[in-house]
């Protein structure tokens, strides 16, 4: 019997704006059973989650986050910055990646589930790059007590996954590229389903990269030294790559690759493989995709 405090799955509908106009992957059929009729609720003293707190970090109506903190706790066991995918272009937004923010928060976590600029809408190069940097160092504005600025790790589902390890690798940007001299720093990085090599997914998502660099490596190479997290490894902290083996969208040699070169270049990198799992279901909480995501991060915290 499915746990009823467990966070919802995400539905057809979201799972199909994540693809970005793609075909979406078959979802995981609904378990039946149960009584034909339902006995009469009972009261319970369950919690209600707290609320996410809707937090702008600049002026465009997409610079905003929604912040949530668990409340059942006094500190949370580290802050993660929840980045959502739908290949870096408009139609796609925050709201994919609610219902994981809620099951880390359920987690003990507290979540910054931000916006940016996405291409088609204001986004692109260097757009899109500018505005994770910034939502990510406005942590630093918030102080609050609750916070530890030292354990802050970025967590991103296939686009943003991307950004989640460009986020990570902004300690070694030089002065004057996009997100140089970030306020906050992370502690590590989840990407899940991650395009990690901006190069070898130029294929991926009908020239989505490409529209977000603003070029090809060939016509723009030194954005692409930039922009891909493989070209900036070591990145200094550890990662833990999450990638399902039957992912159709963004093929798990990205992830193997990128973990291939982290390790060659120094870093602390793993790749957790989850067999049989698509694209979306490792962003769906009912799903064991999610559950290897999930323990991925609580290594990294508490290891």
């Amino acid at each position: 019997m499915r746990d009823p405090h467990h966070s919802p799955r995400i539905d057809r509908r979201t799972f199909g704006v994540l693809l970005g106009g793609l075909a979406a992957t078959p979802l995981i059929g609904a378990c039946g059973g149960g009584d034909d009729v339902p006995a009469e609720p009972e009261a319970t003293a369950t919690a209600t989650p707290p609320e996410p707190q809707r937090i702008a970090y600049g002026g465009h109506p997409d610079q905003f986050g929604e912040l949530t903190v668990p409340e059942d706790r006094p500190l949370p066991r580290a802050i993660v910055v929840v980045v959502h995918g739908g290949f870096w272009r408009a139609g796609s937004d925050l709201g994919l990646m609610r219902p994981v923010a809620a099951a880390l928060v359920a987690a003990g976590f507290a979540t910054w589930n931000v916006e940016y600029r996405r291409v088609d809408a204001g986004g692109g190069w260097t757009a899109t790059f500018d505005d994770v940097a910034m939502a990510a160092d406005h942590l630093s504005t918030l102080r609050s007590t609750r916070f530890d600025l030292r354990k802050v790790y970025a967590l991103g589902h296939s686009a943003g996954g991307h950004l989640a390890a460009w986020l990570a690798a902004r300690p070694g940007q030089q002065p004057g590229d996009p997100g140089a001299d970030p306020v906050v720093r992370m502690a590590g990085v989840v990407p899940l389903a991650g395009v990690l090599d901006l190069a070898a997914a130029a294929s991926l998502g009908d020239s989505a990269v490409d529209a977000l660099v603003g070029g090809t490596p060939r016509s723009a190479p030194e954005r692409y030294a930039i922009a891909s997290p493989i070209r900036r490894v070591p990145l200094g902290v550890p990662s833990v790559c999450v990638h399902g083996t039957a992912d159709e969208t963004v093929p798990i040699t990205q992830s193997e690759a990128f973990v291939a070169e982290a390790t060659a270049a120094g870093d602390s990198a793993e790749l957790v493989r989850v067999e049989g799992a698509d694209h979306v279901q490792l962003i769906d909480p009912a799903h064991a995709g999610w559950a290897a995501a999930l323990g991925a991060l609580e290594g990294l915290v508490d290891g």
